[in-house]
């Protein structure tokens, strides 16, 4: 996977945490860096732990499935760019600007839980999981971070695009998985 391909795949698991995030900047109206900086690093420690617990746990599975890798990961992006995308047109969920360790926590792994699954995906495709993690971490601290300001200044309305276009990146990049899998992209 190269650097292209895993900033697109980074910026497509952060979109849903970009999306809390601009409910939490809707939601506490005026913000300062310390709300941004929770929000990032909340999220973003998240993101990347999650692909961790997750390609410790794929890489036990690797060697009796290797030669489905692109197939499973093919399933595994399309299930979660799916569920991100169908969430995207549905209703809208109330947000509070609670900024407390305990409400962060859980939507921190909320938002995460489909990163569990790439990590798995990365296990089976090799990836480099230290330099993929940090990248994946920094990309949502970032997103998250500037959600939580766009939230403050716009409110709601980039929510449903952000989710919809981050399941769209999901889906696409389990395509170009499968199909190199398959031997018809190069």
């Amino acid at each position: 996977m190269g650097l292209f391909e895993l900033f697109v795949l980074a910026v497509g698991l952060s979109m849903d945490a970009f999306a809390v995030s601009v409910c939490k900047g809707l939601s506490l109206g005026k913000i300062n860096w310390k709300h941004m900086a929770t929000a990032g690093l909340w999220f973003g420690g998240f993101q990347a732990l999650m692909p961790l617990i997750g390609y410790l746990g794929g890489r036990y599975f690797t060697d009796m499935i290797t030669h489905y890798a692109h197939w499973i990961a093919f399933a595994l992006l399309l299930f979660i760019g799916a569920s991100i995308v169908k969430e995207s047109f549905g209703e809208e969920e109330e947000m509070d600007g609670s900024m407390a360790a305990r409400d962060m926590f859980i939507l921190a792994v909320a938002t995460s839980i489909d990163a569990l699954a790439v990590g798995v995906t990365f296990a089976f495709l090799k990836v480099a999981i230290i330099p993929a993690i940090c990248f994946i971490g920094v990309v949502t601290f970032v997103c998250s971070a500037a959600g939580v300001k766009i939230g403050s200044l716009f409110g709601m309305k980039y929510k449903s695009k952000a989710e919809l276009c981050g399941g769209i990146i999901l889906i696409l990049i389990g395509l170009k998985i499968l199909l190199e899998g398959l031997g018809i992209l190069a």
